[in-house]
C-alpha cells in the first residue's frame, strides 16, 4: 500500500453495519408504530427456514477498558443482573404479543458490555426465557462474546448445553505496555485457559478479536499477538483497526494522547504486515478486518456468496428480522431500523409503562434499500452489480466520478453493471462503499462523526 494512497483515503467514514448510517437517519419520519407496522411485515414475509436474529445487549462491565466505544454500564455491583434480565424478557413478550406468531429463532448473539458479567445461572434464565416463548431452527447459531479474565468452565458450559456453539474472546493485544494503556490487562494464559475448554467442551467456532493501531503499538506487539494466536488456533479472527472516535459521550477513550496512537503510514504497517502474517499462518481473509481458517463456517459462507453483515458484524446466516433486545440495541426489519434507549434508567422506565423501549429509527426509502444492497455485496463479497439500479447511478453522475477515480488509483475494476473490488484495493472497502453512500455525499457532515477508514 502506497503512502500517497494512505493519505488520500484517509479520511473519516463508517465501518457501514447499516445503510444508510446511524448519524443518516430521519428520526423526524420515524415512529414506534410505523416500526411495528414494518417489522410485522418483513416477519410474514420470512419463511419459517430463514427465521429471525436476536442481539441481547447486556452492557455492564466491572471495569472501564479505554479502548471501548461500545454501550456500556460500569459497576462491581452483581445485584444488577436479576432486574436487567427481568426487563430484556418483558421487553420480548412485549415483541412476542406483536408478532402474529411464534418465531422461530435462527440466531442469537449476547453482545455488550461484558455478557460473561452475569452469571451462568442468570444466563441460563435468560436464554430459557428467550426461548419459552419460540421455537428454535434446526440449524441455528448462537453465539456470545466472552472475557477471558472472567468466563468461567461454567459459563461455556452452560451457554453450550443452551444450544451455543461459538464464543469470540476480546483479546485486543498481548503487549503490557498495551494493556496498561487501554486498561486491559489479560494475561495470555487467561486466553489460552478459555480457549482450550471451549473446544474440549465443543464449541465449533472459536474466535478471538485483535485491534491495532492501539496506542503504544508496534508492529513487534502485533506480530507477537498474531503468532501467539496462532498457537490457540482460533477458527475465524477479527483484526479491527481501533475507532478514535473520543468526541462520543461516554466511550472512556481516555489515559492516553492522539499522540500516543500509530498514526497513518505506520499504523497501516501494523495491518498490512499482520495480514501477510495471519496468511502465512492459513488465516484467509472474509470481508473487512476479518480472517478464518478453511474448516470455519465463515470461509465457507465467503467462497458461497452467503456471507451477510448487520448490527453483530458478519454473519454466515442472513435473516430479514433483527430484534435488538436491551438498551441501546438497534433492530433491523430491513425495511426500518429501530435503536432502544440509550440510558438504562429511560430503559427500564418505558418497560414499566409496558411499551417497547424504542428511542429513535429510520425508514428505508426505495432508494436506501437500492444502496443497501450494494453496500452489503461489497461489504461481504467485494464486488456488485446494478444492471436493474441503472436509473438511480444515470441520475447520480457524482457516484461513477467517485468510482471512476478509484478505478485510476487500481482499488476496483468496472465490469459490465458492475465492479470488483482488487486486491490494492480490499483495505479501503469502506471508501469504496462511501462513494455509494447518497445520504453522505449530499450532506457532509460538519463535523468529525465516524473513526478514520485507515
Amino acid at each position: 500500500m502506497t503512502p500517497s494512497l494512505i493519505q488520500k483515503y484517509n479520511v473519516p467514514g463508517p465501518r457501514y453495519t447499516s445503510y444508510p448510517t446511524v448519524p443518516y437517519w430521519n428520526e423526524a419520519d420515524f415512529s414506534k408504530p410505523a416500526w411495528e407496522k414494518t417489522l410485522i411485515q418483513a416477519f410474514k414475509e420470512t419463511n419459517s427456514s430463514e427465521g429471525i436474529s436476536l442481539y441481547i445487549h447486556l452492557p455492564f462491565c466491572e471495569s472501564l477498558c479505554t479502548f471501548c466505544g461500545c454501550n456500556k454500564r460500569i459497576t462491581k455491583r452483581h445485584e444488577v443482573e436479576h432486574p436487567y434480565i427481568a426487563a430484556v424478557l418483558k421487553e420480548w413478550n412485549l415483541y412476542c404479543e406483536l408478532l402474529p406468531k411464534k418465531p422461530n429463532i435462527r440466531e442469537i448473539h449476547l453482545g455488550g458490555g461484558t455478557p460473561t458479567f452475569f452469571s451462568p445461572e442468570n444466563l441460563r434464565r435468560l436464554i430459557t426465557g428467550i426461548l419459552k416463548e419460540a421455537n428454535v431452527a434446526r440449524d441455528h447459531e448462537f453465539s456470545f462474546e466472552g472475557h477471558p479474565n472472567n468466563t468461567t468452565r461454567e459459563h461455556l458450559q452452560t451457554l453450550y448445553d443452551l444450544g451455543f456453539r461459538r464464543v469470540s474472546f476480546g483479546v485486543q493485544d498481548y503487549s503490557t505496555t498495551v494493556q496498561t494503556a487501554i486498561h486491559r490487562i489479560q494475561p495470555f494464559h487467561n486466553v489460552a485457559k478459555v480457549t482450550f475448554w471451549a473446544r474440549e467442551i465443543g464449541y465449533t467456532s472459536i474466535g478471538h478479536d485483535l485491534v491495532f493501531g492501539l496506542p503504544f503499538q508496534t508492529l513487534e506487539d502485533v506480530m507477537d499477538t498474531i503468532d501467539k494466536t496462532k498457537s490457540l488456533l482460533p477458527d475465524r479472527l477479527a483484526f479491527y483497526s481501533y475507532a478514535h472516535v473520543p468526541w462520543i459521550k461516554g466511550n472512556g477513550q481516555r489515559g492516553f494522547k492522539d499522540e500516543d496512537l500509530p498514526q497513518d503510514d505506520v499504523k497501516r504497517q501494523l495491518y498490512e504486515e499482520g495480514k501477510k502474517r495471519l496468511a502465512t499462518h492459513h488465516y484467509h481473509e472474509i470481508g473487512m478486518d476479518h480472517f478464518a481458517l478453511s474448516s470455519d463456517s465463515m470461509y465457507e459462507a465467503f467462497q458461497n456468496g452467503t456471507l451477510h453483515r448487520n448490527f453483530m458484524g458478519y454473519t454466515v446466516t442472513k435473516t430479514k428480522v433483527m430484534i435488538g433486545l436491551g438498551v441501546s440495541s438497534i433492530g433491523d426489519s430491513w425495511y426500518s431500523f429501530a435503536q432502544n434507549e440509550k440510558n438504562l434508567e429511560d430503559y427500564y422506565d418505558r418497560l414499566e409503562l409496558n411499551e417497547i423501549p424504542i428511542l429513535r429509527g429510520h425508514l428505508l426509502t426505495e432508494e436506501d434499500l437500492v444502496i443497501r444492497r450494494h453496500i452489503l455485496n461489497l461489504m461481504c463479497t467485494f464486488q456488485t452489480q446494478w444492471e436493474d439500479d441503472t436509473l438511480y447511478f444515470n441520475e447520480i453522475p457524482e457516484v461513477i466520478a467517485h468510482l471512476q477515480e478509484m478505478e485510476h488509483d487500481g482499488l476496483l475494476e468496472f465490469h459490465l453493471n458492475g465492479l470488483q473490488i482488487t486486491e490494492k484495493g480490499k483495505p479501503y472497502v469502506r471508501n469504496i462503499c462511501m462513494a455509494f453512500d447518497l445520504h453522505l455525499q449530499r450532506a457532509a457532515p460538519q463535523t468529525q462523526l465516524f473513526s478514520m477508514t485507515v
